[in-house]
Formats: structure tokens, C-alpha cells, sequence
């Protein structure tokens, strides 16, 4: 199958690629960085010609909650206009789960545009939904960081392997559209602070953990709001596998 990915050049992206490209099939890599914008369309038609599949892994500016809802549902909005012209059949779409339960997090009302927009659209459609990655942890750490100390929410989370999630996508990608598919997570429940701290520890790294909620991660995000739902598929790596993989 000739197989579009929007997003090709990020991490999972790169990794849905890689799993498609092992089978034998015919991937186009959609990227601005590749000469094809999805905020302005240009470059979407040539791309996506002849193409049976889209898989969407992009992701957003850093920035407040009307501006990310307005670049998550402008880029769509283009995505799926060409797709329809490009007469393409099945529209992946990369989810996080938990998102209808958290209000005023930028990025989540973000996803929110998006997945109603793809159940709106005119192409048949999956939205996969999935908890956060094996390195989510780390790098939020990272962003508060400075000088040796970094501030993290208390987050309980189910992680999974961005590799895992890849491979996913790419089975849903060459089969019929699913509508909302199941939950995708790791086999174990995690803290985000223990998570950092021995991700950290793994790479060599001596950062201090400051546990605190934040205008970010908020309190409307504790408890079980970021775990996976019943009927969940639970994909093989645990964090420890991945961790092992950092040192």
C-alpha cells in the first residue's frame, strides 16, 4: 500500500515509517521540513497522490489553548480536503487518552479540535488514542529545569513505548477504518516523578525533583484520569525494558 505520514520527521513519526516501510510498503513522508506545510496546504496534493492511507502524528506549537486549537484545526482541515480530493480511504489519527477529562490544557483542547474534526470529515477514519511515552517524563522534567532542579506533577500514568504505539498504527493503517479505537498503554501504571528521576539516573543525569501541579499538569489531571479505560490494548514493553535501553 502507498501510505502518507504526517509528521514523518518526529519521533514516532519516524518510528510509524520505519514499521511500515519493514513491510514492504510504499511510505510518504509529509513534513514542512520536507517542503509540504500543512498550515498553508501547499505541497498536499502532489503528496498525498495515489495514496490509500494517511497516518496523522503531528504536533503543535508550544503556545496558548486559542492558538493551538486554531493550528491543530487548520492543519486538518487541510489534510483531510486534500485526502478527499486525493480520494484516500482511511485517516489515522494519533489521540491521547484521557483528554475529554482535562479542561485548560492547551494541548489537549488541541487534540479535542482535531478528533472532532476527523469524525466530522469526509474521509473514513481511526483515532487511536494513547497514554504518554516512555520518555514523557524526562522531558517535561526538562522544561522547568535550571540549575540542577526541576519541578514535575505528580502525574499517575500507564506509559507506553513510542515503538509499540508505532507498530499499531501501522497494523490500523493497512486495514479498515475502526472509528474510535481502544486505548493504547503499557503494561504498568507509573509516577511521573519516580519515572524522571530514574530516567535521569539511567542517562547519567544528577537533577533535582521539585513534585508540585502546576498551570500545565493541574489537578484535574491526579488520580485515574490519565490511565486507560476498560478494554484497553495493552502493548508489550514495559518502562523497565525501555529504561534498560538508556544506559
Amino acid at each position: 500500500m502507498r501510505i502518507a505520514i504526517a509528521g514523518a520527521t518526529g519521533n514516532i513519526g519516524a518510528l510509524t515509517v520505519a514499521a511500515l516501510e519493514r513491510g514492504g510498503h510504499d511510505v510518504v513522508r509529509i513534513s514542512r521540513s520536507l517542503g509540504v506545510d500543512l498550515s498553508t496546504g501547499d505541497g498536499l496534493d502532489d503528496a498525498l497522490a495515489g495514496a490509500e492511507a494517511v497516518v496523522d502524528v503531528t504536533n503543535g506549537p508550544a503556545v496558548g489553548e486559542a492558538e493551538t486549537v486554531a493550528y491543530f484545526g487548520t492543519a486538518t482541515r487541510n489534510l483531510l480536503a486534500a485526502e478527499e480530493r486525493a480520494g484516500v480511504r482511511h485517516h489515522v489519527l494519533l489521540s491521547i487518552v484521557g483528554i475529554h477529562r482535562v479542561e485548560g490544557n492547551a494541548h489537549y483542547a488541541g487534540k479535542r479540535e482535531q478528533e472532532r474534526l476527523v469524525a466530522a470529515g469526509p474521509v473514513p477514519w481511526t483515532v487511536v488514542p494513547a497514554t504518554q511515552f516512555h520518555d514523557f517524563a524526562a522531558m517535561v522534567a526538562g522544561w522547568t529545569e535550571q540549575d540542577g532542579v526541576a519541578t514535575i506533577a505528580p502525574l499517575l500514568v500507564q506509559p507506553v513505548a513510542p515503538a509499540d504505539v508505532a507498530d499499531v498504527l501501522a497494523e490500523i493503517a493497512l486495514g479498515e477504518p475502526q472509528g474510535r479505537y481502544a486505548d493504547v498503554a503499557g503494561p504498568d501504571p507509573q509516577d511521573l516523578v519516580d519515572m524522571a528521576r530514574r530516567t535521569n539516573e539511567a542517562r547519567g543525569r544528577a537533577v533535582r525533583l521539585v513534585p508540585t501541579w502546576s498551570a500545565r499538569f493541574g489537578l484535574e489531571m491526579a488520580g485515574n484520569v490519565l490511565l486507560p479505560g476498560e478494554g484497553a490494548r495493552i502493548a508489550p514493553t514495559t518502562f523497565d525494558e525501555w529504561l534498560a535501553e538508556q544506559r
